[in-house]
């Protein structure tokens, strides 16, 4: 197997390929030689899977705000921006007691 030089080989493509080389060698089914061949296929299709993935994620924008015009305003993503960022509290539920008189109980 030939590394991948087809750069515009689609990431479905790249990954189902991937997928069955993994399959081929969990099963032990090639020889040494050709488990070899195949496994370092699989590490060019990884390679090329996550530099579309890393491509991807350049691209995504986040809305931000809106401008004064209603048009909204983007932000390139950064994922590093909630990595192990603490989840908020969830909000307290404010009690709707009215005001009662005090008529000498105490609930």
């Amino acid at each position: 197997m030939t590394p991948n030089r087809n750069p515009e080989m689609a990431f479905e493509d790249a990954l189902e390929e991937l997928e069955g080389i993994v399959e081929t060698l969990e099963r032990g089914e090639p020889a040494l030689a050709a488990a070899l061949a195949r496994y370092e296929r699989g590490v060019h299709l990884l390679a090329h899977c996550q530099g579309l993935l890393d491509g991807a994620e350049r691209t995504v924008a986040l809305l931000t705000s809106v401008d004064a015009a209603g048009e909204p305003t983007t932000a390139p993503f950064d994922a590093t921006a909630t990595a192990d960022r603490p989840l908020p509290d969830a909000p307290k539920a404010r009690a709707s007691r009215s005001v009662a008189t005090d008529d000498g109980i105490p609930f």
